[in-house]
């Protein structure tokens, strides 16, 4: 694609990334055929190719976002499939990213926008607070249909019928290795996990040592960031992922780190981008380190070793996050990891394609992402599994608010089957 930059415009570093992305695009359209919000809607500007010459357009003149560009640009779910199938490596992430960054410093949204994006951004990356939000909006359930707006009847809808109790193993500690210590690691526990599943981060740290892992939880510690980056507020995101920068840092200076785990893969997405997010920063080394470092709870289990398993008799529906299938390009390692323990995998048709959650997007455009659930649990559904498993917290809220069928971490099913307790889904 030509772009027509000035020298001044590409004097700033985040013009001059976009103009590389826009450079390496060859309208070739490919992106369509795996846009999950172009197979619902069927507008050229609500697929990766149409958004891109608006950010394109946008970005040359300088001026400020439109309601047009917002609009096309907020419905995009940042489910990254256009760069799993695009031949030309057109990294759509950055692109997007400081589209939204732009959108965020240049456009005033409507006041209801505004007030809900806020109440997200300062609600959900802290666990108390968010916890606190998950009983107001159990306890308004009763009169959801009450409620004015879309956005608000998706947020109560959104909360579990039983808020988890609070789990002492996220607090900054260490978990001894059971037996000789192979490596030690840091886990992230997450922010919207340790209030909406507790069962998560305990499977993985009883796993982790059982596997001869020392598992840190660091001091400092605390949201990755990413719903924040997500909504183009980069001040914020920014600060929360220093704190997270800062702290392994400390931690692998203190007594060394083999690995970052991550068992919510939109939050390793993230966290494997710090580099990228602080190239210009003071902290770009530390940051890059970080990156190189973190990995994906099922990553790591290849590389310790999981040990075989008994047939378990049990039919596991795999659900491949979009995170970790088109983001961290984490594909075959979760089905290996199920079926070596002993479980028989399926995959649903059209296993590519988004189920709709995507960070905040289930609360933010509640239409489309309905729809998009709707298709995903059909397809989960006609594999006739005993149960559902996944990588990331946000895809096991989404499908499980629309099937009978469990849904679990597939951590959860990787400790059960190597001597951990039945996960309490399957109850």
């Amino acid at each position: 694609m030509q772009t027509n930059f000035t020298p001044e415009q590409l004097q700033d570093p985040g013009i001059a990334r976009a103009n590389e992305i826009l450079r390496a695009c060859v309208h070739c359209g490919f992106c369509t055929a795996t846009c999950p919000t172009y197979q619902v809607l069927g507008d050229e500007l609500d697929s990766p190719r149409g958004r891109i010459y608006l950010i394109k357009e946008m970005l040359e003149s300088g001026r400020p976002a439109d309601e047009k560009t917002v609009k096309h640009i907020d419905r995009c779910l940042s489910c990254l499939a256009c760069m799993t199938t695009c031949p030309s490596g057109v990294h759509y992430m950055h692109l997007v990213d400081h589209a939204r960054a732009h959108i965020e410093a240049t456009y005033k949204r409507p006041l209801m926008d505004r007030m809900l994006r806020r109440v997200l951004a300062a609600v959900i990356p802290y666990p108390g607070r968010f916890r606190l939000a998950l009983l107001g909006a159990k306890m308004a359930r009763p009169f959801a249909r009450l409620l004015p707006d879309a956005r608000l009847r998706a947020m109560v809808a959104m909360a579990p019928r039983q808020v988890p109790p609070v789990s002492r193993n996220d607090d900054p500690q260490t978990f001894p290795a059971t037996g000789a210590r192979k490596m030690r690691v840091a886990l992230l526990t997450g922010c919207a996990q340790k209030a909406l599943n507790t069962d998560i981060n305990d499977a993985t740290i009883r796993l982790l040592r059982r596997l001869g892992c020392e598992v840190v939880v660091a001091r400092g510690m605390g949201c990755c960031g990413a719903l924040t980056h997500h909504m183009g507020r980069v001040d914020d995101s920014h600060h929360q992922a220093a704190a997270n920068i800062h702290a392994w840092m400390g931690e692998k200076a203190a007594g060394g780190l083999d690995a970052i785990v991550i068992n919510t893969s939109g939050c390793g997405t993230t966290v494997k981008d710090y580099g990228h997010m602080f190239r210009n920063d003071p902290l770009a080394a530390q940051a890059a380190e970080v990156s190189k470092l973190a990995c994906d709870i099922s990553e790591l289990l290849v590389r310790v070793g999981l040990p075989a398993g008994a047939p378990q008799g049990m039919r596991v529906a795999y659900h491949a996050a979009c995170s970790l299938q088109h983001g961290q390009q984490v594909k075959t390692a979760p089905k290996d990891l199920l079926k070596a323990a002993g479980f028989e995998v399926v995959e649903p048709a059209d296993s590519h394609l988004c189920c709709g959650s995507a960070g905040t997007y289930n609360l933010l455009q509640p239409e489309i992402s309905g729809e998009l659930q709707r298709r995903k649990v059909q397809t989960l559904e006609a594999k006739a599994p005993d149960v559902i498993a996944a990588g990331n917290i946000g895809c096991m809220m989404q499908i499980g608010s629309a099937t009978g069928i469990p849904v679990v971490h597939t951590v959860e099913l990787l400790d059960w089957a190597t001597g951990g307790p039945r996960p309490r889904a399957l109850a």
